[in-house]
């Protein structure tokens, strides 16, 4: 994958911080695209460290972070009553975008119409 644009959730880039493999095709050199949900679970987290708040930091700069727009507050209210409601925004925030979602989380495959990059 070269120069495509994706939205990523909360688990990728907690995946990458902690060094996990493979990642590189997905996030390299790619337009990436981030739910402002994620922005705050990553940064919000009670154990954070000051390492890791830099490092999500200037990787979140790298994303364009998309906020809580009226057409994506009324998509993850009918998405909420499928998954929990941070999953619901970051849904849909790929479904407005209409962009592919990257996760790990196999929860989304509960939401038919998101295009699901579903990695293990």
């Amino acid at each position: 994958m070269n120069g495509v644009e994706l939205v990523v959730d909360t688990n990728v880039l907690i995946n990458l911080a902690e060094g996990k493999p493979g990642l590189d095709q997905y996030l390299n050199r790619n337009r990436l695209y981030v739910s402002s949900i994620t922005e705050i679970e990553l940064l919000g987290w009670y154990k954070i460290t000051k390492e890791e708040a830099a490092f999500f930091t200037l990787l979140l700069s790298d994303c364009k972070i998309v906020g809580l727009k009226s057409e994506v507050k009324k998509l993850a209210i009918d998405l909420n009553q499928k998954v929990r409601l941070p999953d619901a925004i970051i849904a849909a925030t790929s479904l407005y975008l209409d962009l592919p979602l990257v996760t790990y989380d196999s929860g989304f495959e509960k939401i038919k119409n998101v295009n699901l990059i579903l990695l293990s």
